[in-house]
């Protein structure tokens, strides 16, 4: 954690300001288009499949993400406000998560506030905060888990109970979807390497030292290594009265083995499809939508926003070389959680079997990405930039304001209205 300054001015409600614009944003034509778009037509019969309790649907991801939008389906009815709202709900709370767990990890004040802007309008995370999708509720538990993780640290008399959420928060991501993975293993190999650099002689009863002092290497074990499983294996609770073959013949086990068959499966090629060092460079968009539907043409564009994504690089070498070079007596941790969330996000696409791969599997690695650029910006800030800063930061709002439109399944005056966002033949 860096060193707090001496005089702290709380940024939260400037967060809850931010958090509740955004949130209305989301809310701008959430019911249009009114019929089921994108991967919409897989989870929406899925989750109305959970509500029915009948034969399970969408078997390759587990099952928490589609139980949560049957939430909303069972409280706002079968409508597209009841599929899409609680994307809305996760969204918004990833998005207060982040910036709360910028504030605990920094204390900065403005590292916080430009970490809602830069999430906010990097694109990703409000287009799938408005349609019925998993990603979001996987990034929306990563966040939450990363701000009580950071808080814990930060304020070690709250440990416990930060990190019992932790710990639910990570069984949860994993439980939506697996990408969560690699980086629900963070936190407790985090514990573990700070509790080992400290030297102490009883590694595993020791509860004196880094990184929180009173609590032994192996509750921290249980808050973070027990309870995310005893989490994730809660939520296959719907098996139990679905009769499925992989239930019917080995439980949780045959249920992971036929999960696995499918993730790893060679499907046909799909016109979207990408790999990563195309979404490292913003190259390659996927248009969930473009059609005439509702009585006009209308579009939703999936894209980085340039403004974040290609500055956020920069940014992101900087948070490298920065935490690299720390003194002991200044480490800069915070720098150096971004870079090692992003590496760890991105690096599962690397290795992963999965042989048709999207720009939105970019999603987890785009919010350290603005987490970056936020800290790059902060830098730039107080280093005497201040012009630089306010260019990058009122560049993001401007590019978002520009793309809303087209975010929003606005209607179109003309079908070859997309080339005014679609700059690029990757963008097409």
């Amino acid at each position: 954690m860096n060193a707090a300054p001496d005089r702290l001015r709380d940024p939260f409600a400037w967060n809850c300001v931010i958090a509740i614009a955004f949130l209305a944003a989301c809310l701008v034509r959430i019911t249009i288009p009114s019929a089921p778009y994108f991967d919409e037509v897989h989870y929406v019969p899925a989750a109305r499949a959970v509500l029915a309790l009948e034969w399970a649907r969408n078997i390759e991801h587990p099952p928490l993400a589609k139980q949560i939008i049957a939430l909303g389906i069972a409280v706002f009815g079968d409508t597209p406000f009841g599929w899409r709202f609680m994307s809305v709900v996760f969204g918004t709370l990833a998005l207060f998560a982040a910036m709360r767990g910028m504030w605990f990890a920094s204390q900065t004040r403005a590292a916080s506030l430009l970490t809602g802007l830069f999430v906010a309008t990097n694109f990703l995370l409000f287009v799938h905060s408005r349609i019925a999708m998993l990603d979001v509720f996987m990034v929306a538990f990563l966040m939450l888990a990363g701000w009580m993780f950071a808080a814990s640290l930060r304020e070690n008399e709250t440990a416990r109970w930060r990190l019992a959420i932790a710990g639910i928060a990570l069984g949860c991501a994993m439980a939506s979807k697996w990408n969560a993975i690699p980086l629900a293993v963070l936190p407790g190999l985090a514990f573990l390497a700070a509790r080992w650099s400290a030297g102490r002689r009883r590694l595993i009863l020791s509860a004196r030292g880094w990184p929180i002092g009173g609590m032994t290497l192996w509750e921290a074990g249980i808050w973070l290594g027990l309870v995310p499983l005893i989490t994730y294996a809660a939520t296959f609770w719907p098996f139990l009265f679905w009769q499925t073959d992989a239930g019917a013949s080995g439980g949780l086990g045959a249920i992971h083995q036929q999960m696995l068959a499918m993730q790893t499966q060679v499907p046909q090629s799909h016109p979207y499809q990408s790999r990563w060092w195309d979404w490292i460079i913003d190259r390659r968009a996927i248009w969930y939508l473009y059609e005439n539907v509702d009585g006009a043409q209308r579009g939703v564009m999936l894209i980085g926003n340039p403004a974040v994504m290609l500055p956020g690089l920069v940014a992101l070498g900087w948070c490298g070389w920065n935490g690299w070079q720390s003194r002991a007596e200044a480490v800069r941790w915070d720098c150096i959680a971004v870079v090692t969330i992003y590496v760890a996000s991105l690096a599962l696409w690397l290795v992963a079997p999965k042989a048709v791969q999207f720009y939105f599997h970019y999603f987890l690695s785009s919010m350290a990405l603005s987490a970056a650029l936020a800290l790059g910006v902060e830098h730039l800030r107080t280093s005497g930039s201040r012009l630089l800063a306010w260019l990058i930061s009122l560049g993001a709002l401007a590019f978002f304001i520009y793309w809303f439109p087209i975010l929003t399944a606005a209607p179109l005056d003309d079908p070859q209205d997309f080339l005014k966002w679609a700059w690029t033949t990757g963008w097409r």
